[in-house]
């Protein structure tokens, strides 16, 4: 299959996914967890029968905790998020949820955790600056890395092109979790810390098929077009490139389905990047050379 004359294609279809992404973020925006807002989380298993969701806000209005979200897992599992409560609230918590009225087992608790509003807010505004500081050290990375290259593409602009591509590879997941939030799926720092994950994944996909086109130029045919030069480079990294990622797809596939509920989520984030991220190696970064130089050539030449 060829590549590079198809790009046009690819560009559509990239264009639409991350500018679905970025709309449904926009809209509907991420449904942030405990990390980031501040709270107590809560996670229990019932020995027996679960109870309802209706007879667990019934044995938790009696605490005065103001709105009690209370989510089942598996088959007898529930996730419990409050406001931020202190240990003795946490305790009756326990209690109204077992029962006092028996001295049998009924809980397991599996986790407790709890964090102020500050902290929250601190989280956040950290995470944000980390993405960031991420995309301008790459992009630095990238220009120093391809610094003797020139031509016919200047080195820097591998750095621009590597950043295009991670923004698609960032703007699907977030668009994805965008939508997943409406069912009540929560992102925390678990979901920054797969996109930074998916963010060094990616680039290292794209800098192995740049590396590629860096060698074919050094030893480029006489009159051999720069357009074919970047193709014959990607059909040599597509299998390597290929084999890796479907080797740590399976690996995240039995995460997602064996990890548990806490990491379920996390896996399912470096998954979709993982898959769009070497998409985005063969089917974006490099075609975008091809079309910067061509637009450079033409703009040269109007000149």
């Amino acid at each position: 299959m060829r590549i590079i004359p198809n790009r046009k294609l690819f560009y559509i279809f990239s264009g639409i996914l991350v500018g679905g992404g970025f709309v449904m973020f926009l809209i509907f925006g991420l449904r942030l967890g405990i990390d980031f807002t501040g709270g107590s989380l809560l996670e229990i298993e019932f020995v027996g029968e679960r109870p309802s969701l209706g007879e667990i806000h019934e044995r938790l209005s009696p605490l005065g905790l103001g709105q009690v979200i209370a989510q089942p897992t598996g088959e007898r599992g529930m996730f419990i998020r409050t406001k931020d409560i202190s240990e003795e609230t946490h305790q009756e918590i326990l209690g109204a949820l077992a029962g006092s009225e028996t001295e049998e087992e009924v809980l397991r608790e599996l986790r407790f955790e709890s964090i102020g509003p500050t902290i929250g807010k601190e989280l956040k505004r950290k995470s944000v600056y980390s993405i960031f500081t991420v995309l301008v050290l790459i992009i630095l990375y990238i220009a120093w890395a391809f610094r003797k290259v020139s031509k016919p593409v200047s080195s820097w602009k591998y750095g621009v092109v590597a950043i295009v591509a991670l923004f698609h590879d960032v703007g699907i997941p977030l668009g994805v979790f965008s939508v997943l939030g409406l069912w009540g799926v929560e992102v925390d720092t678990l979901f920054i810390t797969a996109l930074l994950t998916v963010l060094g994944f990616s680039v290292h996909d794209t800098i192995v098929v740049f590396d590629r086109i860096r060698e074919n130029l050094a030893s480029a045919k006489r009159g051999e077009l720069f357009e074919d030069m970047v193709e014959r480079s990607i059909h040599q990294t597509f299998g390597r490139s290929l084999n890796t990622s479907l080797t740590v797809l399976l690996s995240l596939l039995a995460v997602f389905f064996f990890g548990g509920e806490s990491v379920r989520y996390f896996s399912l984030a470096l998954m979709i990047g993982v898959v769009f991220g070497t998409y985005s190696s063969i089917f974006i970064a490099s075609p975008l050379l091809v079309t910067w130089h061509y637009f450079s050539q033409r703009k040269n030449v109007l000149s």
